[in-house]
């Protein structure tokens, strides 16, 4: 299987990576004169050609992917509906069964003219907005009883410029509205929104051909899976710099959402990890260098906020973030400062703890090991260095300390862990089974190749529970899947991501294609794409799995079978899931932290689904005040429950204050941990009832 190892002539990918660059709201000035140029319609001849003779399905290119692409298309440049008119869209539907024959000829003016259309559209929209501001923002009348539609994903698609006019004065209503409920006065409120729409028509006059070809022919490949994608020579300079950490940055994967750049994941042990202040489904709206001037990035490309994201080690960059905790409509933002490194192998290595619980009377000790990514020190291993670091190596000298303390059982962490090294993922299972395979990858012509635990015996033996979350991806997935196929361990926690495919980077005459070219299965036969590992038993998920995931993404390849590469066995932990979820169901619902967590989820749901918005600024405080006392209410039965002094009001806590106390938990205090070690403890007791019987 060397092929499947990186190298400098094909490298593969099987952590989550970099996710598709949108290319949402920026235009050029005089933009009727931007034309493909030949080195374009040769790339999009060239991606045609390649993901019909070696993408992972090999879909056919006819007029039902035309349509995919044709309202992929349309979704990336407006998706919420507010700037291409019906009569464009009328215009346009000629085309919406011609875009596989356009493209496999090398035509790309279909997707040149609807893009500078969305150019025309926007800065018509951005030209109103500003004329709204200039009016003043203390003339907008707050008294008013009025509704904004937020959802408008499925909205239709409005008639007339007047009507357009309409959704556009609400929108500023909102921004100012939002705005003012987060503390902003009318002068702040004034300056900021002008500039952001001046930078947004700025931003329209910097637009080149490159930008538009990308756009639609990325819009083409994606059409295929979500990890299908072009990058252009600049795009493909900034993912080969993120492959190799060879740049100083953050530490975070992250992703265009509408006019705003979401946080994916964080890098295990990265700077923006590391501050206990960043999370997954975070937004961030600006980026300041040091201590120089916040700079709004609303609107911005994503690739031009990585840029400003990125600097030279040991700098400071300060992110504006709308935590993912807040209410939909609640803007409060938090400054976060980050101080830019690049991600040390050290920093992720393994580490170990001791859970020490009192369960029916008696006195635990369980072993926690917790993987933060999955690494291999590719060059010491490959020079010979008998001390090479590795995720596998470090483990099994943990699991040796830990049995040396004689603990009862072992705990594995993988939250939060986002792949990295096939062939750690592979080592590491043979740890845990006596021998055989580990993982199938099936190749685009069929072919499934058998990676293979060879060694006979298992180095530990004893009771195990693996712990995963939404985040824990790839090779994480297909550790976990291996334990639950081979029924080693108990998979506690959340429904994994479900990436379980494989890429490779195709250089092209003008820019990168990577493309899907294989897929995971378990031992089982099971594909982790889509679907990812389901754990035994369910922890609610802070994360909301319909924004973070495989199955999040649009066109994501689905969740199938294979042939098993090993005979079913009896699973010993079968027989007592019944009674241990029964179990986990009662201990949980008075655990204060579980209720905290169950309670703030179903608050975020509710407030998810709404699909309107008030523009009364009464009621909109009053939803605001509400809102926050429900979160106070929650909070304080928390605090209640561990003995701490209630909240008179919720306050922006001291963020070193948060971030040392965090680091200073004790695997006693993490309730998804400590409930984890009980779980196991219970199956311990059952299984050793039976055994005695």
């Amino acid at each position: 299987m060397k092929h499947l190892l990186p190298s400098t002539a094909l490298a593969l990918f099987i952590g989550i990576g970099l996710l598709p660059m949108s290319t949402s709201s920026f235009a050029a000035n005089s933009w009727d004169k931007l034309q493909p140029d030949r080195d374009e319609v040769i790339a999009s001849l060239n991606v045609v050609e390649l993901l019909k003779r070696h993408h992972y399905s090999k879909p056919p290119l006819d007029d039902a992917r035309s349509v995919i692409i044709y309202d992929s298309y349309l979704k990336l440049l407006d998706p919420s509906r507010s700037y291409f008119m019906a009569s464009d869209i009328a215009e346009f539907n000629k085309w919406k069964t011609q875009f596989d024959d356009f493209l496999k000829s090398g035509d790309l003016n279909a997707g040149f003219i609807i893009y500078k259309r969305y150019l025309d559209r926007v800065k018509a929209r951005l030209d109103f907005a500003l004329a709204e501001l200039n009016k003043g923002v203390d003339k907008i009348d707050f008294n008013t009883k009025e509704t904004l539609l937020i959802d408008r994903k499925d909205a239709a698609w409005l008639k007339s410029t007047a009507d357009l006019d309409d959704l556009w004065r609400k929108r500023v209503k909102d921004e100012v509205l939002r705005m003012k409920i987060a503390g902003k006065d009318s002068k702040q409120i004034q300056e900021t929104l002008t500039k952001r729409y001046k930078n947004q028509l700025a931003r329209l006059d910097q637009t080149r051909p490159e930008d538009i070809f990308q756009a639609y022919i990325n819009t083409f490949a994606m059409s295929y899976d979500p990890h299908t994608n072009y990058l252009s020579p600049d795009n493909a300079e900034n993912f080969d710099i993120n492959m190799s950490l060879s740049l100083e940055g953050i530490g975070a994967v992250l992703q265009s959402d509408n006019d705003q750049v979401k946080v994916v994941r964080l890098v295990p042990a990265g700077p923006a990890d590391k501050t206990k202040q960043v999370a997954p489904a975070d937004k961030i709206i600006g980026v300041a260098q040091g201590s120089k001037e916040m700079v709004d990035v609303v609107g911005w490309r994503l690739d031009e906020v990585v840029k400003l994201i990125r600097g030279p080690k040991g700098t400071v960059v300060r992110l504006e973030v709308i935590p993912a905790s807040n209410a939909p409509n609640d803007q409060t933002t938090k400054i976060v400062p980050i101080t830019r490194e690049a991600v040390k192998l050290e920093d992720q290595a393994v580490k170990k703890s001791v859970l020490n619980l009192k369960q029916d009377g008696k006195d635990y000790k369980l072993g926690v090991i917790e993987i933060p990514a999955f690494y291999l020190d590719f060059k010491a291993f490959r020079a010979g260095d008998p001390d090479y670091k590795s995720t596998t190596r470090d483990v099994k000298k943990l699991l040796t300390e830990l049995q040396k303390e004689k603990v009862d059982g072992v705990v594995i962490d993988l939250r939060n862990n986002g792949g990295g090294s096939l062939q750690e993922a592979t080592e590491l299972t043979s740890l845990f089974i006596d021998k055989g395979p580990t993982v199938l990858v099936r190749n685009a012509d069929g072919r499934v190749d058998v990676l293979e635990d060879e060694n006979p015996g298992a180095f530990y033996k004893g009771p195990m529970a693996l712990l995963v979350n939404r985040l824990s991806a790839s090779a994480s997935e297909i550790f976990a899947g291996a334990m639950q196929d081979y029924h080693r361990a108990l998979i506690i926690g959340g429904q994994t991501f479900g990436k379980g495919t494989v890429q490779t980077i195709q250089p092209l005459n003008h820019g990168e294609l990577k493309l899907t070219l294989a897929k995971f299965y378990r031992v089982s036969g099971q594909s982790t794409q889509h679907q990812g590992v389901l754990p035994d038993i369910d922890y609610p998920s802070i994360i909301d799995t319909k924004e973070i995931g495989e199955s999040a993404l649009p066109e994501a390849m689905p969740w199938d079978t294979i042939r098993a590469a090993i005979k079913p066995a009896a699973d010993p932990f079968k027989p007592y899931l019944t009674q241990l979820k029964s179990e986990h169901d009662v201990r949980t619902a008075k655990d204060a932290e579980f209720v905290f967590i169950r309670d703030k989820l179903a608050l975020a749901q509710k407030l998810m689904a709404e699909k309107t918005v008030s523009l009364n600024e009464a009621d909109r405080r009053a939803q605001h005040a509400d809102i926050e006392g429900k979160q106070l209410a929650m909070e304080n039965l928390r605090r209640k429950a561990k003995g701490e002094e209630p909240l008179k009001e919720l306050k922006k806590e001291d963020e070193d204050v948060i971030a040392a106390e965090a680091d200073k938990t004790k695997p006693e205090d993490d309730a998804y941990l400590s409930e984890t070690g009980r779980i196991l403890l219970d199956y311990l007791k059952l299984n050793t009832a039976v055994a005695k019987h």
